[in-house]
Order: C-alpha cells, then sequence, then structure tokens
C-alpha cells in the first residue's frame, strides 16, 4: 500500500542505502537498492541487442546509461526506513514536503503526491488510493 515518507525497504545486501534516479517516463524518483544497478546493466544491454539494427542504438544505449547510472545518487536510510531526500533528487522528482513512495516490484517510486494525482497516465484507482492516503494526513487533494 502507498505510504507517505515511510517505507519498508527490502534489501539484496548489506549496505544500508538506496540508490535514487529520475524516472524514464514519469514525473518521479526511481528508488532501488545497489545490487539492482548488476540488474539494470544487463536490461539495458538486452535493448540494445534488440535495437542493434537502428543506426541511432548505439547513442540511445549510451544515453540510456547515462540516465541509469551517472545521474544517480545513493542515499542512506536508517533503520526505521527513514530516508532523506537530497536536494537535487528533490528537484528531479519534483517532491515537495510529501512524498508518496509506490512498490512497483523491483524497485519502488517516490511521488510529488500533487503530481500523482495530476498524472494522466496514472490509473484512477491508484489515485483514490493516494487521495486516501493524503485524507489520513489531514491534506486535501
Amino acid at each position: 500500500m502507498p505510504a507517505f515518507l515511510r517505507t519498508v525497504i527490502e534489501r539484496r545486501g548489506d549496505s544500508r542505502t538506496i540508490v535514487l534516479a529520475k524516472h524514464t517516463q514519469f514525473t518521479c524518483l526511481d528508488a532501488y537498492d545497489p545490487a539492482y544497478a548488476a540488474l539494470k546493466h544487463a536490461k539495458l544491454e538486452r535493448l540494445l541487442e534488440k535495437e542493434e539494427t537502428d543506426a541511432d542504438a548505439q547513442l540511445i544505449y549510451q544515453q540510456r546509461n547515462l540516465m541509469a547510472f551517472a545521474a544517480t545518487e545513493e542515499v542512506p536510510y536508517d533503520s526505521s526506513g527513514r530516508v532523506v531526500l537530497p536536494p537535487m533528487m528533490r528537484r528531479k522528482g519534483g517532491i515537495g514536503d510529501l512524498a508518496l513512495f509506490l512498490g512497483t516490484g523491483e524497485t519502488f517510486q517516490i511521488w510529488n503526491p500533487t503530481t500523482f494525482l495530476a498524472d494522466p497516465n496514472i490509473p484512477e484507482d491508484m489515485k483514490d488510493i493516494a487521495r486516501y492516503r493524503l485524507e489520513e494526513r489531514g491534506v486535501s487533494a
């Protein structure tokens, strides 16, 4: 279930850090543990193989790698799962006073709730959950 400013992070290693990156399609942050980076790299390699007949494939591959690995920030979290979002990542994700955490399988997303509710690509059922969470905090959507 979505929660504001609190999440439980499943670790793949001993590190108490997460990696933050600008999501490639949404106006939010993508977050994952550092061990996921190897899986992400393998996925990018497979994409390159599928697209290798495209003349721009190598450039697109390099751009994806830059965004996936050079435009990230590794941040610590405490034993209760609290994380402090660095200013640059807050800016990249458009995160203000509240943050909506959504699990998405191997990663999770961190949204500005207002941006989430305004996005036409988000299913209405998910928006209802976000509205409910805002109401729980005494914030009108």
